[in-house]
């Protein structure tokens, strides 16, 4: 997903053992959301497809079982993998948290702000700052293992596939760099500014650009896919693909239904009586995407042909993208509510409120939840 509010705020995995790791790690996001109920959360939206959809249910009541305070606001998601909790704040310190208690593991304290939320990638971190540079530090102990620099800010965050790493940046280019080493492989170079997250989808990668194009990147060779896609406007927003469907919403109050497969577009949904603002990802499973706008409202869209199925209207807007889980859908709002809707009809289930605002979006793994706010607080709720 990409948040908007650090603007604003900030004057802004011997390698074969590596490899078999990350290979391993990544074939668990391949399988697709729904296949199992995911342990970890290494990606803000969940696996390497940014569906921000998992068969997790739970539990109808959630507790606080733990917080941890960061210096800073907090405006990206949390990552979790095995015991780790990982997070930036927007002062650019990033922080590795304990699972179990949520007790600080380490700290790395860097120069800039953090836009994107960092990846997991095996034994990993991945992160991109805003000033454009990509850093790789150890899980385990936080220590730097390897730096890249782009020529524009980062405000999406990075993806792997088999043993590299693709990183987006608002020079209007999409990096590829080894992931043991950092060493760059390719280059692909759009018409505009990248805001969004990679997407994988087969053997390619999908951006959405302020080209207002959707971009198909092959994964070996960086080259373009085919023709690009139109999308009539800009976008921040990261493709969510699942099966052979891709979702795009854009700034502009639409939102496209792709089969990323046969390179057609499905669908488009707008909303002709109160035009809507795009600027978060979708979140889909099996039969609906939830688009989240900045209109205040939450909207189930068919996925296969793109008519609106029900509306939930929160009090103020969203600017964190939503995530299904199971029968449920999860909003953290800036007015600092996490709001807990039915995926069904959209009735409200469930709401915690705190004194903050939700800038980004929950992660959910195993039965645990968590969540960070503008106060730079982290919430592991169960």
């Amino acid at each position: 997903m990409t948040d908007y509010g650090l603007t604003a705020r900030v004057h802004q995995i011997c390698r074969f053992a590596i490899s078999l790791v990350t290979l391993v790690w990544v074939g668990i996001g391949l399988a697709g959301p729904e296949s199992l109920v995911a342990q970890d959360w290494p990606f803000p939206r969940g696996d390497v497809q940014s569906s921000g959809s998992v068969a997790t249910e739970l539990p109808d009541s959630l507790t606080v079982v733990w917080e941890f305070k960061a210096d800073e606001a907090i405006e990206v998601t949390p990552v979790v993998s095995g015991d780790r909790v990982v997070v930036g704040d927007v002062m650019g310190t990033l922080y590795a948290l304990s699972r179990s208690d949520g007790k600080q593991v380490w700290r790395h304290d860097f120069d800039t702000g953090f836009l994107a939320s960092p990846i997991i990638a095996g034994d990993k971190v991945i992160a991109g700052d805003i000033d454009g540079s990509v850093y790789a530090l150890a899980l385990d102990d936080g220590k730097q293992l390897w730096k890249q620099s782009t020529d524009g800010e980062i405000s999406g965050s990075a993806t792997v596939f088999g043993n590299q790493v693709l990183v987006a940046s608002q020079d209007g280019k999409l990096y590829c760099y080894d992931l043991e080493t950092g060493k760059p492989v390719w280059t692909y170079q759009a018409d505009d500014q990248i805001r969004c997250s990679p997407t994988i989808a087969g053997e390619m990668t999908l951006l959405g650009g302020c080209d207002a194009k959707l971009h198909g990147v092959d994964l070996k060779t960086g080259q373009a896919a085919g023709d690009q896609w139109p999308i009539d406007g800009p976008t921040g927003s990261t493709p969510a693909v699942r099966d052979a469907f891709a979702i795009v919403p854009i700034m502009d109050g639409v939102v496209f239904g792709f089969d990323w497969k046969q390179k057609k577009m499905l669908w488009r949904y707008e909303d002709f009586d109160q035009g809507q603002e795009y600027r978060s990802s979708a979140a889909i499973n099996d039969k609906v995407a939830i688009v989240s706008s900045q209109r205040k409202n939450i909207d189930a869209l068919d996925l296969k042909t793109g008519k609106r199925l029900w509306r939930y209207t929160l009090r103020r807007r969203a600017d964190a993208s939503p995530v299904i889980a199971g029968d449920d859908v999860w909003v953290p709002a800036s007015d600092g509510r996490l709001v807990r809707l039915s995926v069904d009809d959209g009735s409200e289930k469930w709401v915690y409120e705190i004194r903050g605002s939700f800038v980004s979006g929950v992660a959910i793994a195993g039965k645990q939840l968590f969540v960070a706010d503008d106060e730079g607080v982290v919430r592991c709720f169960q």
